[in-house]
C-alpha cells in the first residue's frame, strides 16, 4: 500500500470562527511560509462565503493549498484531499496547515494508505454524516451497516471516526492498517471563553447573509443542479437552500446556522481534546490576530520548529 502524507510540522487548529485564518495569514507572512488549509468545505470551488473562505485580496503574497480543489457536485474524500494537497505542496519548501477539519489535520499528520478494496461512495456518505452530525450518529450509522463493527476496530481505535469508516468499507473482512505518526509535529490549538465564541459565530451568520449568501448559493444551484451529500449538507448552504425554496424564512435559517455552528465548534474542540496531542492557546476578546501569532510563534519555537 502506498502512503500518501504531507510533511508539514507545524499545525494551527481551533473551532470554527475561533480566528485561525487571520492568525494563520499573519504568521506565514513573519514566517515565510505556506499555508495548507485543512478544511473540508472550503475545497468547493464557488463556497465562498458560507465557508468564510480567506479572498483573495486576505492571501495576497501568500502560498496557499486545498483550496478550491472539486466542484460541489462531486464526491470527495479525504483521500482526494490528501493527493492534491500532495501535488499543490510539491514546490514549496515550508508549510503551515490551518484548519478545523479534525480528519483532514489527522490525515496530513498521519498519512493514510492508499487501499483498492476501499468504497469511495461508503466513505463519502460517512464522511459527509461524520461532518453534518458528528461522531455518534457515525457510529450509529456504522453499526446499521455492519454489526458487530466495534469488534473489527484494533484495540485503542475505537476513538478514531477514520477506523469506523473503513472497518464498514472492507465489510470487516480484513484487519485496519495503523499508520505512523508523522514524527515532530507541533499542534498549536486556539481556543476562546465561550461566550466571546458564541458571539463571533452570530457575528459571522449575519455577515454571511449581509455579504451575499443567497446570491452564492442561488449561482451555484444554477452552476450545479445535483450537489453532493457533503456539499449540500454544509452549515449554512442547507438553511439558505431551504429560505430559496421557501421551506424556511431567513431569520430561522439564521438562528439555525448559529446553532449549527455552536454544535460543531463543540465537537471539534472535543475532537482535537481527545484524538491529538495538542497545546493550546486562550485567546482573549480583545486580542489582535498580531498578538496572537506572537505566541503561537513563541509555542512553535519552544517544540524547536521555527528557525
Amino acid at each position: 500500500m502506498a502512503r500518501l502524507a504531507a510533511q508539514p510540522a507545524l499545525y494551527l487548529v481551533g473551532p470554527t470562527a475561533v480566528g485561525k485564518s487571520d492568525i494563520a495569514h499573519e504568521l506565514a507572512r513573519r514566517a515565510g511560509m505556506g499555508v495548507i488549509s485543512a478544511d473540508a468545505m472550503m475545497v468547493y470551488r464557488g463556497m465562498d462565503i458560507g465557508t468564510a473562505k480567506p479572498s483573495l485580496a486576505e492571501r495576497a503574497g501568500l502560498v496557499y493549498a486545498g483550496l478550491d480543489l472539486t466542484a460541489p457536485d462531486q464526491p470527495f474524500s479525504v483521500f482526494d484531499y490528501l493527493v492534491s494537497i500532495g501535488r499543490e505542496t510539491a514546490a514549496q519548501g515550508h508549510w503551515m496547515v490551518a484548519g478545523g477539519t479534525g480528519l483532514y489535520v489527522r490525515a496530513l499528520a498521519e498519512g493514510l494508505h492508499d487501499d483498492p478494496g476501499m468504497d469511495p461512495e461508503i466513505r463519502n456518505e460517512a464522511e459527509a454524516l461524520l461532518a453534518a452530525e458528528g461522531f455518534e450518529a457515525l457510529k450509529a450509522w456504522c453499526r446499521s451497516r455492519l454489526p458487530g463493527v466495534d469488534s473489527q476496530l484494533p484495540p485503542g481505535d475505537a476513538g478514531n471516526p477514520r477506523r469506523w469508516i473503513r472497518a464498514v468499507e472492507r465489510g470487516g473482512c480484513r484487519p485496519v492498517r495503523r499508520v505512523e505518526a508523522t514524527p515532530g509535529r507541533c499542534i498549536i490549538g486556539l481556543r476562546r471563553e465561550r461566550t466571546d465564541l458564541e458571539a463571533r459565530i452570530v457575528r459571522r451568520v449575519d455577515a454571511m447573509y449581509r455579504g451575499g449568501l443567497l446570491d452564492e448559493v442561488t449561482m451555484l444551484r444554477r452552476r450545479y443542479p445535483a450537489w453532493s451529500k457533503t456539499a449540500s449538507a454544509a452549515i449554512g448552504y442547507a438553511e439558505a437552500a431551504a429560505v430559496l425554496d421557501g421551506t424556511m424564512p431567513v431569520e430561522a435559517a439564521m438562528e439555525r446556522t448559529v446553532i449549527r455552528t455552536r454544535q460543531y465548534a463543540k465537537r471539534q474542540m472535543t475532537w482535537f481534546r481527545h484524538q491529538l496531542a495538542t497545546t493550546w492557546i486562550e485567546v482573549a476578546a480583545d486580542e489582535t490576530a498580531g498578538s496572537v501569532a506572537t505566541r503561537v510563534l513563541n509555542a512553535w519555537e519552544h517544540h524547536g520548529h521555527v528557525d
